[in-house]
């Protein structure tokens, strides 16, 4: 409460400005934008008698081009990484989540081990380890994943671990070739992946019941823009439009030269010997073809220059 008081004339509504604790999290959508917050967030701090710390302040770019420069703190250059833990969980500037699942996976082990004494007991049924399994290993293997966009690999890799587990707490190996279905069985355990997309609808549930202000679900819909929008709104087209052209154009110019011009002459050749098997590559004659039936033109057309400009034109410069 004490440093939302102190900075409530440059704090920013979330996601722009985050705050836990005494750490604080700045978004920016550039690198120079980031800058100018830090040195606010900086100069705010310092004349109430606190300090933003130098050797732990990071940043981190997400789908960053080359040369993008630096970051300074006065004159102090920023530590830059590609990863940070924020309330838990690990974000990535590539946008992915392989750290995330793995320390999911290693957290899951650590549980484990902290109950494996009971849980790879033989005394004890495999109804009570599953129990156990289920309220001391497995929340900590799904804690935060309910936000994470998991592929299909990764949720295989989260699966494989839970069934290590239960094979070892249920003291059976691979040699014994007992099928998942039976383990998951025995202990009463159901599938990771059933749990985690229980819990992903769970919180899109509760945040989609929320208010229209509010954070979580302004955040579902944020940058939900449609290419359809951003190329109306910049007034470009499509870029497949423009390709087509300039082919046709090019085809009707080489296609109006006389029959011995090399340009011709090459769009009749045919090179000697048999193809080899498997699907032909696409020819340029092939693309040509393809274009002119989306375009909706005739070979009779190219004759004529200006009627063919024309036709092939998609208004875009």
């Amino acid at each position: 409460m004490v440093m939302d008081r102190l900075t409530d004339e440059i704090r920013q509504e979330s996601p722009w400005t985050m705050m836990f604790a005494d750490d604080i999290m700045i978004c920016s959508e550039s690198r120079e934008q980031a800058k100018a917050k830090l040195e606010r967030w900086r100069y705010a701090l310092e004349r109430r008698g606190m300090k933003a710390s130098r050797s732990k302040t990071e940043y981190m770019c997400v789908n960053e081009r080359e040369g993008g420069g630096m970051v300074q703190l006065q004159g102090v250059e920023v530590g830059k990484v590609d990863g940070f833990k924020y309330l838990g969980s690990t974000v990535q500037s590539n946008r992915e989540c392989g750290r995330e699942v793995k320390k999911r996976v290693q957290a899951g082990w650590n549980g484990w081990r902290r109950v494996a004494g009971v849980i790879c007991d033989r005394r004890v049924a495999a109804r009570v380890k599953g129990k156990v399994y289920k309220m001391v290993v497995r929340p900590a293997m799904l804690y935060g994943l309910e936000t994470v966009a998991l592929t299909i690999r990764q949720e295989a890799e989260l699966e494989v671990a839970e069934l290590k587990m239960l094979r070892f707490s249920l003291g059976v190996t691979r040699m014994d070739r007992i099928r998942n279905e039976y383990i998951r069985g025995t202990a009463q355990v159901g599938w990771f992946g059933d749990k985690v997309r229980e819990a992903r609808l769970r919180w899109f549930g509760h945040v989609h019941r929320r208010e229209t202000e509010y954070i979580g679900r302004r955040m579902l819909k944020m940058d939900r823009i449609r290419n359809e929008y951003i190329r109306g709104t910049a007034q470009v087209g499509w870029f497949g439009d423009k390709v087509r052209e300039a082919r046709l154009r090019w085809f009707g110019h080489v296609h109006r030269r006389e029959t011995e011009y090399i340009g011709r002459r090459m769009l009749k050749m045919e090179p000697p010997g048999r193809r080899r098997r498997g699907r032909p590559k696409k020819r340029f004659m092939d693309a040509v073809r393809a274009d002119m039936r989306v375009v909706g033109v005739s070979m009779e057309d190219v004759e004529d220059r200006a009627k063919w400009r024309r036709l092939i034109r998609c208004g875009d410069p």
